[in-house]
């Protein structure tokens, strides 16, 4: 139940103090004013989480800064006892609630030995993962199978092999976990998750291949490349939406993608462009708000994206927070608005993915081509289990106007073609790359 906000409560400072429960998120928040503290919480563990240090604000409003270099800023909405919490880089905000107290469980020690952790982190799924019908997961199963194997002799790297074995059924590529050096971590069958390797082979095969002989200016980081082709048209390649700059936080990212779409799409340059490829087939993912701020670049009018809500109930996963409309929003500056050819493939994951629906309601022309995308959208949500150990899991939706989502299958592509096969290496050809000359038409 939400606590109003007392008069001591507003001159202490408003939303940036007290105890507040996230909507959704599976986490309750301490503010003190000076310092953030999460509490990841299930029915059965408290578990101390991220932090955060103040580093500005006023009139109730707080900004933090996490040691990851994640900036959060936590303000009021309007209703007593509620705010809203808004991360840097990611689209929408999350809903806080003002509760009395930290719940009990905070209060003492978290839950320790190895039936404990399997415990927390089966329990973080169950109130957390929304997709187990869609993917024909019994979880309830998978725990009767499972939590007899454990005991008090089980040792954290038989536990971490145990878990590796009770995810990889949901081949969900926002499902991971991590444990000291080791990592873990699956995809789609038949898909590859992006790597160095796989997008150094990529950009040789596109400049040999594609753009014949010619190298891609690169920008960002290396992570975008740009070629003109012939008949006046363009080559985008997008290999993430992170990474862009030296610190990798969201506003020198959003700096470095501007200062790359300024030297790429010009106002000489637009005026004359006739087509564009934009292409996200090895795309790992990285922030979503970077690949809305793109699509404002390839539009003269607001149209939008997609609505984003999280599951926000532990007993029941039909259950989610209202939707939060986002639009995308025409760039202040030189814009593309001509025909577009979007490429996709199962390496296509994350945010590379938002984007491709954030173009799904684009005015004009914007055809996809390639394969199905990876399948998996929300952002994810790390849980850090008794012994040290973190799992990742999703908890959110991206929907359509309609209200569709593309978790697990991915978004399909308009024009089905084979996307970096061992087949098209070999015969030095990319097929989905001719069909979009093709259906942008080609003036050599």
């Amino acid at each position: 139940m939400a606590l109003p906000l007392t008069q001591a409560e507003a001159s202490a400072g408003g939303a940036a103090s007290g105890i507040w429960q996230v909507d959704g998120y599976g986490a309750v928040l301490s503010l003190d004013g000076g310092r953030l503290q999460e509490y990841q919480v299930t029915s059965v563990s408290c578990i101390k989480g991220a932090s955060a240090a103040r580093t500005g604000g006023g009139h109730g409003t707080a900004r933090y800064l996490t040691p990851g270099g994640d900036v959060l800023t936590v303000r009021p909405q309007g209703r007593p006892g509620r705010a809203w919490m808004h991360i840097d880089g990611s689209p929408g905000d999350r809903g806080l609630r003002r509760i009395g107290a930290l719940p009990a469980a905070c209060r003492t020690a978290p839950p320790t030995g190895p039936v404990a952790v399997f415990d927390v982190l089966w329990q973080s799924f169950e109130e957390n993962y929304p997709f187990f019908a869609a993917k024909g997961i019994d979880w309830d199963a998978v725990r009767e199978r499972y939590r007899p194997r454990v005991h008090a002799g089980t040792t954290d790297s038989e536990l971490f092999a145990l878990f590796r074995e009770m995810l990889t059924p949901l081949h969900d590529a926002h499902v991971g976990l991590a444990e000291g050096d080791t990592r873990w971590g699956s995809v789609r069958p038949g898909t590859v998750m992006p790597g160095e390797d796989l997008d150094a082979k990529v950009i040789s095969h596109v400049e040999e291949h594609d753009l014949g002989g010619a190298k891609l200016r690169m920008f960002a980081g290396g992570r975008i490349g740009y070629a003109e082709l012939p008949g006046n048209r363009g080559y985008l390649r997008i290999s993430g939406f992170a990474g862009y700059s030296e610190t990798n936080d969201f506003a020198a990212n959003s700096a470095a993608l501007e200062r790359t779409l300024d030297a790429v799409l010009t106002p000489a340059h637009t005026a004359r462009l006739r087509g564009l490829v934009i292409d996200l087939r090895i795309n790992g993912g990285g922030s979503d708000a970077l690949g809305l701020q793109l699509a404002g670049r390839l539009t003269d009018r607001p149209y939008y994206a997609y609505a984003k809500r999280a599951r926000n109930d532990p007993a029941d996963p039909a259950r989610f927070t209202r939707p939060q409309p986002q639009y995308v929003q025409p760039a202040g500056a030189p814009r593309y608005t001509g025909p577009v050819a979007v490429l996709t493939g199962g390496s296509t994951i994350s945010a590379g993915e938002t984007f491709t629906q954030a173009l799904m309601g684009r005015p004009g022309t914007t055809v996809r081509i390639g394969q199905h995308t990876q399948g998996v959208f929300s952002d994810v949500l790390p849980r850090t289990l008794p012994n040290g150990m973190t799992v990742l899991l999703p908890n959110e939706e991206f929907l359509t106007r309609t209200g569709r989502t593309f978790d697990g299958t991915g978004i399909p592509p308009h024009l089905t073609e084979p996307v970096f096969t061992d087949e098209e290496f070999a015969r030095g050809r990319d097929s989905a790359f001719d069909r979009a000359l093709a259906v942008l038409g080609r003036r050599d």
